[in-house]
């Protein structure tokens, strides 16, 4: 059976990969290729077979596949043929409005998106909170099947502590150091309006950065719609993460998260450290750019803040004892992390790759499924 895999547009990440490698780990003798964007290639595993994003061949393995696993929309045309089954991870709870409910989308561009929607056969949902939400967002009539993402089974693995050592010492992150994940989502009117700077920020992220202290460290993971789009001085204190292939292992390095409206959140919470929100925009986000699914001041797991001073200092304050969640962290996870017990993987396994010869060909299931799975 030939498997073609996608995450983010040409990255070796996210959901997908953790399905690869539990494929591979558990040996089935699938044909595996990955879309490969050409400056990604070097994250991918030397034995892994690539074909570069949007060429002739990644085309040619779409239309010749047996399953097609993406987290995102693939963008670029392909034709689907009729035996093959696209399941469509999706990549994230949804705060922001998606889709057809976001309050504005250049001209064109979800009509475009629809295109590949009416390709899938079946999506994974995060929570049964996101299950009706992404239906609605995306007119998706297929299975959604509510199993939890695949890409966060390890920040509940056995072997977090030993992933979170080993991560901070790649990233050079000495004991005793807090590491602070800087983690803001896009704005869609910067990317898409012609004559905007793609991405700017309301602080100097080097005069944040120095004023967190020796004892802590920055890191800077933008956007992947935007995360090669701004540029640093050189010799800012910060380390610039963006790069960084998968960022479910920034957060089991980090020991908070900084972050606005950006589904990252959702993730993070699953480690139980604490979540900053740097929400200096956030009448226009909610009110006039996209929108939000729900209150964002009554379901945030941390504080909302609107300067920097606020959240240097709600940092700060971190530090002076040691954290503890409360009843609204404890709530925050019970709504959105109650399948992020480390099994999500397994689940999907079962559902789209059962082992050859135990129910049919692997893969089959979702062309039979005609109603949600609730694991």
């Amino acid at each position: 059976m030939k498997v073609v895999l996608n995450s983010f547009r040409g990255m070796y990440s996210d959901s997908p990969r953790t399905l690869f490698e539990a494929l591979r780990e558990r040996g089935d003798s699938h044909e595996y290729l990955w879309l490969a964007r050409p400056d990604r290639v070097g994250d991918f595993p030397a034995d892994v077979p690539t074909v570069v994003f949007g060429s002739a061949e990644a085309v040619a393995a779409l239309e010749s596949a047996d399953v097609v696993v993406s987290n995102d929309h693939i963008g670029f045309d392909w034709d689907k043929s009729p035996g093959t089954v696209y399941l469509q991870t999706w990549h994230g709870t949804p705060l922001k409005r998606i889709h057809n409910d976001v309050m504005w989308a250049p001209e064109g561009r979800l009509a475009y998106l629809d295109t590949e929607i009416a390709r899938w056969d079946a999506l994974l949902s995060p929570n049964p909170v996101s299950t009706p939400l992404f239906r609605r967002a995306f007119g998706f009539t297929g299975p959604v099947h509510e199993t939890g993402y695949p890409r966060n089974d390890v920040l509940s693995s056995p072997d977090r502590d030993r992933l979170r050592a080993e991560v901070r010492a790649q990233l050079g992150i000495a004991d005793g150091v807090t590491a602070v994940l800087y983690a803001p989502t896009w704005r869609d009117d910067a990317v898409f309006t012609e004559g905007v700077p793609d991405h700017t920020f309301p602080l100097d992220l080097a005069d944040f950065a120095t004023a967190l202290g020796e004892d802590h460290v920055l890191l800077l993971r933008l956007h992947q719609m935007v995360s090669d789009r701004l540029e640093f001085a050189e010799g800012a204190p910060i380390r610039d993460v963006s790069a960084y292939p998968d960022i479910r292992y920034l957060f089991l390095a980090a020991d908070v998260l900084v972050t606005d409206y950006s589904s990252a959140m959702f993730d993070f919470a699953v480690t139980g450290r604490p979540i900053i929100h740097f929400t200096y925009d956030l009448d226009y986000f909610q009110n006039e750019l996209r929108g939000f699914y729900f209150d964002l001041a009554e379901a945030a797991p941390g504080p909302l803040l609107g300067t920097s001073d606020e959240v240097l200092a709600a940092i700060a304050d971190l530090g002076r004892q040691p954290w503890e969640p409360g009843p609204r962290y404890t709530h925050f996870q019970e709504t959105f992390c109650s399948l992020e017990d480390g099994h999500a993987t397994d689940r999907v396994l079962d559902l789209f790759f059962p082992p050859t010869g135990s129910s049919g060909r692997p893969g089959a299931t979702p062309l039979h499924t005609n109603k949600e799975t609730r694991r």
